[in-house]
């Protein structure tokens, strides 16, 4: 049976959406990202958030068209509306999460975002997000595998100060225990010259980017 969770929150969206969506997939609407998912014939699961950003039909709308509906208040809460939809997700123990929205014009909200997948790396939850030109997920201790993709180009970047003994197979430009530092580029735009690439961490959380224009 599938266990991930789809969240869809209120950044950049469009009909690339339905290639991320399976048969299965639980969905969760944050805010925008609920009323986007309801105007695209999804009924999420869950649609969470101040709804600040849509219409009192607009939410009417989405309530009329979820499982379940959860509201807060704009003012009296710690978290964006992506963060509740997130921790809520990690509470649920799925097998992966899945972002979508959560890249947009708010370079803050952008970069939170991408945080918030350190979150589900220390719960063992592997997390991404997604949009028409990039897909984003964290690397740490160990080796992770990227499948070669639409996305043709692979960057790396050390979300923690210093990553260590960074290795990589199948790629077009390799490393062999290689350090990054914030504030270097080595790891922009390498490219997978196999089927399938490996890239071996030993100490730090590096940032993965496949992208393509």
């Amino acid at each position: 049976m599938n266990n991930r969770i789809i969240i869809c929150t209120g950044g950049r969206l469009g009909d690339w959406i339905h290639s991320c969506i399976s048969p299965g997939d639980r969905l969760i609407g944050a805010d925008r990202g609920a009323l986007f998912l309801v105007q695209q014939g999804y009924k999420p699961d869950l649609a969470l958030g101040d709804f600040d950003s849509v219409t009192s039909d607009e939410l009417a709308l989405i309530q009329a068209n979820s499982g379940e509906t959860i509201t807060y208040d704009p003012i009296d809460k710690d978290y964006t509306d992506t963060e509740l939809a997130f921790r809520y997700a990690l509470d649920k123990n799925p097998a992966e999460i899945r972002m979508l929205g959560a890249l947009g014009t708010r370079f803050d909200h952008s970069l939170a975002n991408v945080h918030l997948l350190k979150l589900a790396l220390e719960k063992g939850i592997p997390a991404s997000i997604t949009d028409a030109h990039n897909t984003i997920s964290l690397a740490e201790e160990g080796v992770t595998s990227l499948q070669h993709n639409d996305y043709s180009h692979v960057s790396l970047l050390p979300l923690s100060e210093e990553v260590t003994g960074i290795t990589l197979r199948g790629f077009a430009y390799p490393l062999h225990e290689a350090t990054l530092r914030i504030g270097q580029s080595l790891g922009i735009s390498n490219i997978l010259a196999e089927p399938v690439g490996t890239i071996t961490v030993r100490t730090g959380t590096l940032l993965v980017i496949q992208s393509k224009d």
